[in-house]
């Protein structure tokens, strides 16, 4: 029987301090600006050999590779799309001969251009993104954190930012069956009206709007744009609000940790991967630990389907239904909770649940943007 194998592509996000990971000297030396400059020249990098991952259900072990895109965020959404595509399909290439049978994209390598198809058609190897299980353990992660913070998902207003993206459009019609009220959030009124149609009828009472102060009633935040900077401010958030961020870069400013010790914070979709993984490289979690979509591509090279699995920007809850099943028989479940790459302790939810109780007796909304 062959192998199982699988690479995952990467690239830096906290610019300077991702580079000094790999390069300790340029991520010393070099500006974030001449970063962005000199990373269009770069070659793909190898940057580890993944071992250790075993299968709960099988025991079949796993066996991959990171390697990075050296675009960062403003390079890759500054450049022409067939040069981003170029460099990605080089990435691929350096999969293929080391023997991945199945390629994940990371962060913005999945959400360039047409999401993974003209990379999947340019590779020999299969490609996912990995939004399918991103989506499945974004909505466990709100259930999760909802039930932490004593909020009633039936009785709850949850808001989507980004809710006309592949991820938060799913995200979106999975969490109308199990809240109140639903608010969308998103960058083009016609499109963010679309969403709210797509969701009416599911059983939330649906809003609309391209105004990051209609968050501000909402006891549960799921955010997962596409935005280079952050897009939620402390003046957006109620006392006792949840926010689950999805995105890198992350959409919740470093400003709410330093003065919202009211609103709790987590970062969606961290996953324990099952056996004793040996990742070969400081991604900047802890030991064990792997985004969802990075925890997708694994979960399906242990499943042996190799095939293009989430490509483009419509993803079914029924897709997001089966790769939670694939990965939850296979060992990979939801882990505890980080915030601002912290972890986030039951005693650091009880003090913020705590405060929220007192300030909400003399909070006043702020109404400017």
């Amino acid at each position: 029987m062959a192998e199982d194998t699988f690479a995952f592509i990467i690239h830096p996000i906290h610019i300077k301090q991702d580079v000094a990971r790999k390069y300790p000297l340029l991520g010393k030396i070099l500006t974030e600006g001449q970063i962005n400059f000199f990373s269009r020249y770069f070659p793909p990098v190898y940057l580890s050999e993944i071992k250790g991952i075993v299968s709960q259900a099988t025991g079949r072990e796993l066996r991959g590779w990171l390697l990075a895109c050296p675009f960062t965020p403003p390079t890759m959404m500054s450049v022409p799309v067939e040069m981003a595509y170029r460099k990605i399909v080089a990435c691929g290439h350096m999969a293929e001969e080391l023997g991945a049978r199945i390629l994940g994209l990371g962060a913005y390598t999945s959400v360039i251009g047409d999401a993974g198809h003209t990379i999947a058609d340019r590779l020999e190897i299969p490609v996912t993104t990995g939004d399918s299980y991103t989506i499945t353990m974004a909505v466990e992660a709100i259930r999760e954190a909802a039930r932490a913070m004593d909020i009633q998902m039936s009785e709850a207003t949850v808001a989507v930012v980004g809710a006309t993206g592949a991820i938060g459009k799913t995200c979106a019609t999975m969490l109308a069956r199990e809240c109140a009220k639903l608010v969308l959030v998103g960058r083009r009124e016609d499109a963010t009206e679309s969403v709210r149609e797509m969701c009416e009828g599911l059983g939330a009472e649906v809003s609309a709007s391209t105004d990051m102060r209609a968050i501000y009633p909402a006891d549960l935040i799921l955010t997962v744009t596409s935005a280079v900077h952050t897009v939620i401010e402390p003046r957006h958030l109620k006392p006792g609000a949840v926010v689950c961020d999805v995105a890198r870069p992350r959409d919740v400013s470093k400003q709410v940790a330093a003065e919202r010790d009211d609103v709790l914070v987590i970062e969606g979709g961290m996953i324990e991967v099952p056996g004793e993984p040996d990742f070969g490289f400081n991604f900047g979690f802890p030991p064990r630990m792997a985004y969802a979509c990075m925890a997708e591509t694994m979960a399906l090279a242990l499943e042996g389907r190799y095939e293009d699995y989430t490509i483009g920007k419509e993803i079914s809850e029924a897709q997001a239904r089966e790769i939670g099943g694939i990965a939850g028989r296979h060992g990979f479940k939801l882990s505890g909770f980080r915030s601002f790459e912290a972890a986030v302790t039951p005693e650091h939810i009880d003090a913020v649940r705590e405060r929220a109780i007192a300030n909400r007796k003399v909070w006043k909304p702020v109404l400017s943007t």
